[in-house]
């Protein structure tokens, strides 16, 4: 995997406590992606989709973001449900499920421990994703999952988070033309306790297709 501006190559090193983690899930699981999960989809899309950070046993195992992961399951059906995918979703990287108008990306794009990357490696990750968004000339509208998801488009975007709060299926119009979506994260708990239901989410990506006409 070579680096580019908006991807990190294999071997990073910019967050020692990740790459740490990274080298003992290698030799734990050689045959795991184990490395920095690139993007899914074309950068000519309309939107983006952020997450948090690859799931240990998902993201990182198969090395395409929410594929293996639980949130996949609502995720991807729901955006081919709304004219944003194509395929069906099944769960690896060979499924030939492709994303049609939108591409997914990680604030953070290594695992860590625990799922909770710290602030200091959040930022150090940041300028792939200013990068990502300069480039994507048709780039719309985001999707944030989860409050993390919120405010890391928004640092990426250079706006203050406080003048943007966080609400699921809250639909921010932001002083550069784009659309920002919230939506609780489709995570196993969010899903589980009933925080957030199919119906929510869909409501969700649906109030972002009809704000940027996707």
């Amino acid at each position: 995997m070579t680096s580019n501006a908006y991807a990190p190559g294999r071997d990073c090193p910019l967050c020692p406590r990740l790459s740490a983690f990274l080298a003992d899930s290698r030799q734990a699981h050689p045959d795991w992606h184990n490395a920095p999960v690139p993007s899914f989809g074309d950068l000519s899309a309309r939107i983006l989709v952020v997450g948090l950070a690859p799931g240990l046993k998902g993201a990182n195992r198969t090395g395409r973001p929410f594929t293996g992961d639980y949130a996949g399951d609502l995720l991807y059906p729901t955006l081919a449900e709304f004219g944003l995918a194509q395929g069906c979703y099944g769960a690896r990287v060979d499924d030939g499920f492709v994303l049609t108008g939108c591409r997914i990306t990680n604030a953070a794009r290594c695992v860590p421990p625990a799922n909770k990357p710290l602030p200091a490696e959040l930022a150090a990750c940041r300028p792939f994703l200013v990068a990502e968004i300069a480039a994507m000339p048709a780039l719309a509208g985001i999707l944030a999952l989860g409050r993390h998801g919120h405010d890391q488009s928004l640092s990426a975007l250079g706006l203050r988070r406080a003048a943007y709060p966080f609400a699921h299926g809250a639909l921010h119009r932001l002083p550069n033309g784009l659309v920002l979506v919230d939506s609780y994260h489709c995570s196993r708990y969010n899903t589980n306790t009933g925080r957030l239901t199919p119906e929510m989410f869909r409501a969700a990506v649906g109030r972002l297709v009809e704000a940027v006409g996707a």
